[in-house]
C-alpha cells in the first residue's frame, strides 16, 4: 500500500533563486559552504560550487539556478541549475535511444551493471552519509544507513537478475501453451517531491533497479532543497554506465520544478511515472497521468498509529514510540504520530515518555553523538507552530515541547500532545514534524476502529502479549495499514520489499 506526505519544495526552492553567475558579488561565492576547508569532502564527490542539474549522456542544465541550505544552520551549500524545458525533451529523446540498447541487454549483465553501482555506492558511503546529513538534516548515523539501504537494494536486485521470468501455464486448447513474460516499460519517471530523505534512494530506489532487470530506462526528478544528493548519486552511476559503455540516460536526471514535473505527468512517452510527496499533489499526478492512460505509482500520506493494550511491555513500547515519533525529527513517511494507550497504562507511559524526551541529545545533524537534527525547512518549522497552535485549539495539551528552539537552524522541540479527542481534525492531518498525539482507550474494538479511521494508511503496530489479539490485528478486521508491526516501532531500515518489490 502506497501513501505519502507533503508540501510542494519546487515553491521552497524558489525563493532562494539566483540571477546568472555573472553578477552574483564575490562575497556571496566565498560564504557557500563547499568553499570551506571543512565541506572539502563535497568535491571529492563531484560537487562543485555551480552543478548543472541535467543528465543525459552528458551533464547541462539551462533553467533557473537554486541555492541549497543546510537545515542546521540555514547557511548556503552550493548551487545547481536545473532543467528547463528544452533540457526535458532533450532528455526524454534520449532516454528512449538508451533504452532500445538496454533492452538488448541481457539480464544477468543487467544485473552485472548494478553490482558496480552497489560498489561504488559503497566506496563513497560516509561521504554520501555526510551529504545527507548536510544537505537534508538527517543524524549521521541515519544519513549513512539510507545510503547502505540504496546498497542493499543494489544486492537484492543483482539477485532478481538471474531469477526474472514467468510461469508457463496449461492451456485450455489443444497443442497450445500459455507462456508469461516480464516487458519493459520504456521509460519509468520517479517524480520526488519530498526533502526529508535522500531523494533516489529508499524505495523508490526499487523502480531504478527493477526497471533495469526488466529492460526499462529510467528518469529522475529529485527534490529541488536536496539537488545536490540527486547531483552526487547521479555522477556514480554515470560513471558506473559509462566506463561499461552503455549510455548514461539508462539513468537520466532532471532537477526541476513543478513545470517539469507536470510535463513528466501529462508526456505519453512517460510509459510508468512513480511520485513520492504530498497527498494533494499526487493526486494531480494521479489524474494527469490517468487523463492520458498510462500508469501511475504513488506514495502520498500517512498518519501512522501505535496501539499499546494493557499487557504490553512498557519497556517495548517507551523506546519504540520514542524511536518512532521522534527519529530524523518526524519527518519519516513512517512516523508515529498518533499513540493509543490503554486507559491502565496512559498515564504511566506518557510520564516516561516525557522523560525520556528530556534525555535526546540534540545538536549538528553530523556530530556522531546527536540523536536529533532540524526540520529542513523554515516552512517546515511554521508547519509545526502551526499544529501545534490548532492541536490546542481544538481541547488538545502540550505536555512536552511545543515550542522552537533557541538556536540556528531549523530545530524545533519534540511534542506530546495529549486530550485531544480520537477524530479531531488535527490528529488526521499530516505534519512532517516530531508531534505525537495521545489517546486513551478502553477496548480492543474501539480502538481498531480509531487505528483505521485515518484516510491514510502505511505503517502501524500493536504491543501486547495476547497471540489472539495480534492475529485479529493481522486480519481482516484488524489494521488496513499496508505495513503491520508487532511488539515494534512503525519505522525501521529495511529495504522495499513490503513496499511491492
Amino acid at each position: 500500500m502506497w501513501r505519502v506526505p507533503r508540501q510542494l519544495c519546487v515553491h521552497f526552492a524558489r525563493g532562494s533563486r539566483l540571477s546568472g553567475p555573472w553578477n552574483r558579488p564575490a562575497a556571496f561565492m566565498s560564504t557557500l559552504l563547499i568553499n570551506q576547508a571543512q565541506y572539502a569532502w563535497l568535491k571529492e564527490l563531484g560537487l562543485r560550487e555551480e552543478n548543472e542539474g541535467v543528465y543525459n549522456g552528458s551533464w547541462g542544465g539551462r533553467g533557473e539556478v537554486i541555492t541549497t541550505y543546510c537545515p542546521a544552520n540555514n547557511e548556503p551549500i552550493a548551487r545547481v541549475r536545473q532543467a528547463s524545458m528544452a533540457d526535458y525533451e532533450e532528455t526524454v529523446k534520449k532516454a528512449r535511444e538508451a533504452w532500445r540498447v538496454w533492452a538488448e541487454v541481457p539480464a544477468p549483465k543487467r544485473g552485472e551493471i548494478v553490482r558496480q553501482i552497489g560498489d561504488a555506492l559503497r566506496e563513497n558511503i560516509q561521504k554520501l552519509g555526510n551529504l545527507v546529513s548536510l544537505e537534508m538534516g538527517k543524524i549521521l548515523v541515519e544519513g549513512v544507513g539510507e545510503v547502505q539501504e540504496y546498497v542493499d537494494i543494489c544486492d537484492y536486485a543483482v539477485g532478481l537478475s538471474r531469477m526474472i521470468g514467468g510461469p508457463i501455464l496449461p492451456s485450455e486448447t489443444c497443442k497450445h501453451v500459455k507462456i508469461s513474460d516480464q516487458d519493459p516499460c520504456f521509460i519509468k519517471y520517479v517524480i520526488v517531491e519530498v526533502s526529508w530523505e535522500m531523494p533516489i534512494c529508499r524505495w523508490q530506489n526499487t523502480f531504478l533497479f527493477l526497471a533495469s532487470m526488466v529492460r526499462s530506462a529510467l528518469s529522475r526528478k529529485g527534490a529541488p532543497t536536496t539537488s545536490l544528493i540527486s547531483v552526487a548519486v547521479t555522477k556514480i552511476i554515470a560513471k558506473v554506465l559509462e566506463d561499461n559503455q552503455l549510455p548514461g540516460a539508462i539513468c537520466s536526471l532532471t532537477c526541476g520544478g513543478a513545470d517539469i514535473g507536470t510535463a513528466m505527468a501529462k508526456d505519453e512517452r512517460v510509459n510508468l511515472l512513480s511520485f513520492t510527496g504530498s497527498t494533494q499533489v499526487g493526486k494531480q499526478v494521479a489524474l494527469m497521468v490517468q487523463e492520458r492512460f498510462g500508469n501511475v505509482s504513488l506514495e502520498t500520506g500517512q498518519q501512522e498509529p501505535m496501539l499499546a493494550f494493557e499487557d504490553a511491555d512498557l519497556s517495548l513500547v517507551v523506546p519504540s514510540a520514542l524511536f518512532a515519533a521522534v527519529g530524523t525529527a518526524g519527518q519519516r513517511c513512517t512516523t508515529a504520530r498518533r499513540l493509543f494507550l490503554h486507559e491502565s497504562i496512559h498515564d504511566e507511559v506518557v510520564n516516561r515518555l516525557k522523560k525520556a524526551y528530556a534525555q535526546i541529545r540534540v545538536g549538528n545533524p553530523w556530530d556522531s553523538n546527536v540523536l536529533y537534527g532540524p526540520l529542513h525547512t523554515k516552512q517546515a518549522v511554521s508547519m509545526f507552530l502551526g499544529a501545534v497552535e490548532q492541536a490546542e485549539k481544538e481541547g488538545g495539551t502540550v505536555v512536552y515541547g511545543g515550542k522552537v528552539m533557541d538556536r540556528p537552524g531549523n530545530y524545533v522541540e519534540p511534542t506530546i500532545v495529549t486530550g485531544l479527542a480520537h477524530n479531531a481534525s488535527i490528529a488526521h492531518t499530516e505534519t512532517f514534524a516530531p508531534i505525537l498525539y495521545v489517546f486513551k482507550f478502553k477496548n480492543e474494538e474501539e480502538v481498531f476502529a480509531w487505528n483505521n479511521e485515518v484516510k491514510q494508511g502505511l505503517s502501524s503496530s500493536i504491543f501486547t502479549k495476547d497471540l489472539g489479539r495480534i492475529f485479529r490485528w493481522l486480519g481482516p478486521k484488524g489494521s488496513d495499514c499496508g505495513i503491520v508491526n508487532v511488539n515494534i516501532p512503525t519505522s525501521g531500515a529495511e529495504i522495499g520489499g513490503a513496499f511491492g518489490m
